[in-house]
């Protein structure tokens, strides 16, 4: 699909080193998103900023129109990095210390900006519209993606398909990943304060201790997953910090606890909240303790739009062959994408990164999220390939 193959993929390659050596932390990728606006530009795509640090692009195809209002695709990337130290044997690394992408987010940009490059050139093609949305902070919350609909960027458009890819590691080069229907979990941050009265550990009296409450709580928050409606899928809660500024001798006047939640159902992840603040109550009446909870609402569950599931996968069959798709089971994680996910018809699939036999060792990959990640850079290709197959498939008028 590239007309000039070589030149392209080369002019790829050099900005996605370039995003890859100069990562920005969530909401702040502001130089990210103007070195993406320059190539497109270039190209004479249309841009313009969105949610602060984020970039919009639109390609507009050039046959008539069908229907009252025009019809778009939306292709969603990330922008931004985490606060992880990459690995010092990376082949490219990250200029910015304690800064990296370990979560292929370049990559995925640089696919997009690959799809774009190539419906440019195919506009006569197709009707509609194609939205690129290279969104800031998908890391963290309230999440890039809420902050975009907030915009209201497609309220003018018949939004037929919102499309995401993620670097998988464990998938080999020019391997897809699908699964239509309930995909990854909702994330909410849960933080406890648990205030007694401390003092000497060995003069109790009058004392509320707060630590042996603190636990108390962890071990009831810890049963919920046990009490979910649908045991064939998995509830998380996980306390992760646990603060109790004593000593050996000293009893602290407060406990302070972080952590997490998942489920696969909001209507589950709404009366986890709600078990969540009773049992907090539980332990307040039977210590004597004060539990302040503050639950920070996160990402939705990311649910994949069942036919159109199965249409990009046709596609991306038809693309690479039957045998490079495969099936995915539950995952635990989650994306933001769940919030564009809940309001238009969407796809959200995993891009195979981790190279083959002749190119990468076993596991030169690495994991997601970890120091050590090391994608194969010819995903891109693959990546850029699929997303503009797709829209150009989806808008084509067959």
């Amino acid at each position: 699909m590239f007309e000039e193959s070589l030149a392209d993929f080369v002019a790829l390659y050099r900005l996605y080193c370039d995003l890859h050596r100069n990562p920005e932390l969530s909401f702040v990728e502001w130089k990210s998103a103007e070195r993406i606006a320059t190539f497109l530009r270039e190209e004479g795509i249309e841009v313009r900023s969105v949610a602060g640090s984020g970039l919009l692009a639109v390609v507009r195809g050039e046959l008539p129109e069908v229907g009252e209002r025009p019809r778009a695709v939306v292709l969603r990337a990330e922008l931004d990095a985490l606060p992880v130290t990459e690995s010092a044997t990376a082949e490219i690394r990250s200029e910015r210390e304690g800064v990296m992408h370990a979560c292929g987010h370049d990559l995925h940009s640089t696919a997009l900006v690959g799809a774009l490059l190539l419906l440019n050139r195919r506009k006569s093609e197709f009707s509609g519209v194609v939205f690129g949305l290279f969104q800031p902070g998908e890391e963290c919350n309230p999440g890039g993606a809420s902050m975009v609909l907030a915009e209201n960027p497609f309220e003018e458009y018949d939004v037929v398909a919102a499309l995401a890819e993620h670097s998988e590691p464990a998938l080999p080069t020019g391997c897809f990943g699908f699964r239509g229907g309930r995909y990854m979990a909702s994330s909410d941050e849960l933080r406890f304060t648990v205030r007694g009265k401390g003092g000497h550990a060995a003069l109790r009296e009058g004392m509320i201790d707060p630590v042996p409450a603190a636990a108390k709580l962890i071990g009831m928050l810890h049963e919920i997953p046990a009490l979910a409606p649908d045991k064939s899928v998995p509830t998380i809660l996980s306390i992760g910090k646990v603060e109790a500024a004593g000593a050996t001798n000293v009893v602290p006047d407060e406990v302070y606890m972080e952590g997490t939640m998942r489920a696969f159902s909001e209507e589950w992840r709404r009366e986890i909240k709600a078990l969540i603040r009773k049992m907090a109550a539980e332990v307040e009446a039977q210590t004597g303790v004060q539990v302040d909870v503050n639950i920070s609402d996160g990402y939705p569950c990311v649910d994949n739009d069942k036919a159109l599931t199965e249409r990009v996968r046709a596609i991306c069959s038809g693309l690479f062959g039957e045998e490079q798709t495969v099936s995915l089971g539950l995952r635990p994680t989650a994306d933001d994408f769940g919030f564009i996910a809940g309001r238009y018809p969407s796809v959200y699939y995993r891009l195979g990164v981790g190279g083959d036999g002749e190119y990468f060792r076993e596991g030169r990959a690495g994991k997601l999220h970890r120091a050590d990640f090391c994608p194969d850079k010819r995903a891109i290709g693959f990546g850029s390939m699929m997303l503009a197959s797709a829209a150009l498939d989806i808008l084509s008028n067959k």
